[in-house]
């Protein structure tokens, strides 16, 4: 796994709003702590979420835009790409993989964070069939598309060189690699999670849950005892 010293540029891939908060807004906040530039590319506008029938989905998609904007800032991350795709069908087409290299040429990372493509039997809520998608289309992205002069030419004939991101982080998948202890961040995770208020039916409730998933992928990694982590299969791709 590259270190903070070694990564300029990073890009997030998530499916929808808190998808990051969830598996990775801890592992955000170190890295733009130590100067790492944090851009976040959301597939969907997450217009199918909450419960509310009163609030129309395009008035949904709008809130949770703004509550996406407000948690990426929590944990220092103030550029933010919305790709519009309907929630809830996103599906790894040619055009959703042309839209991610998009951004990745755009952006240029050494390092792309995005979710993982294999099912997690044990982490059911991990393996919506969005972030499955998502994943799959973001790993096409990393490689071979990006990288490929010839794959959708469109872009090249934009101005969009091609660029080869060096490694993949997979959150939620069901083999994690690599640890990142981010427990001086856990106050800042819980910020960026709380800015999501269209999904929290019982928010009080929210830190004791996310302490206690914390803490197993600690004790997963072989941290001391009392330490919180977020966990990350790392794919190199050079």
């Amino acid at each position: 796994m590259l270190q903070p010293a070694e990564i300029e540029r990073l890009l997030v891939v998530m499916a929808h709003p808190d998808d990051v908060d969830f598996g990775s807004a801890g592992t955000m906040g170190c890295l733009t702590d130590q100067g790492v530039e944090i851009t976040y590319c959301l597939v969907t506008d997450g217009d199918a979420g909450g419960s509310d029938r009163s609030i129309s989905r395009p008035e949904m998609a709008a809130l949770r835009r703004k509550e996406q904007t407000e948690a990426a800032a929590a944990v220092g991350v103030h550029r933010l790409v919305f790709l519009g795709y309907p929630d809830g069908r996103v599906e790894p087409t040619l055009e959703l993989r042309r839209d991610i290299s998009r951004v990745i040429r755009e952006v240029r990372p050494k390092v792309v964070v995005s979710q993982s493509p294999e099912r997690n039997l044990d982490r059911i809520f991990a393996s919506h069939p969005d972030h499955l998608a998502a994943g799959e289309a973001a790993m096409s992205a990393v490689y071979p598309d990006s990288r490929n002069p010839f794959a959708f030419p469109e872009l090249l004939e934009g101005g969009l060189e091609p660029w080869t991101v060096e490694e993949l982080w997979l959150s939620g998948h069901p083999k994690p690699t690599d640890v990142i202890d981010v427990t001086d961040q856990f106050d800042r995770k819980m910020d960026a999670l709380l800015c999501h208020r269209s999904q929290h039916p019982d928010p009080d409730g929210l830190p004791g849950r996310i302490r206690q998933w914390m803490t197993i992928t600690a004790e997963f990694g072989g941290l001391p005892e009392g330490r919180l982590a977020e966990g990350f299969r790392v794919v190199r791709t050079v």
